[in-house]
């Protein structure tokens, strides 16, 4: 995979692709409804783009909750490029970028079947599975040690 770029994304040029992706993704392939998937909160969040062989295949976004805890959401990777960790890469540059800003805790709302990708991340799980979007979750955290 040494074609695959990951940078933080530039709004709003980049935005257009990261739509596509969660568009396809969350909205085609998993039918959640468009105005759960863009809740405005898009403009006060960075996100990740990733690039295969200059093709945009993935992306992620991470909101601030307050200045301990960061959120990473709308993680998607295209069904094209799925099954060579991109996800995965996407997560640790995420998790990087939070870290640098040394924001001790992020939490997650994982889709109750990826939540392994999670756990090899150091994620625990935390209370009972939900649904959101009428897909089961779980919430996750993980807390940088210092």
């Amino acid at each position: 995979m040494s074609n695959l770029v990951i940078k933080v994304a530039e709004l709003p040029e980049d935005f257009s692709a990261i739509k596509a992706i969660r568009k396809s993704v969350f909205q085609e392939e998993q039918g959640v409804d468009p105005a759960l998937e863009f809740d405005g909160k898009d403009e006060v969040s960075d996100h990740l783009i990733a690039y295969l062989n200059v093709t945009v295949v993935g992306t992620a976004r991470i909101r601030y909750l307050d200045d301990k805890t960061a959120k990473i959401e709308r993680l998607a990777v295209l069904s094209i490029a799925r099954g060579q960790g991109i996800g995965k890469k996407i997560m640790e540059n995420a998790l990087q970028l939070i870290a640098n800003k040394n924001i001790p805790e992020v939490v997650i709302h994982a889709q109750e079947y990826v939540k392994d990708l999670y756990k090899k991340l150091d994620f625990v799980e935390e209370g009972e599975i939900f649904e959101e979007a009428s897909i089961a979750h779980v919430k996750m955290r993980k807390v940088f040690r210092s």
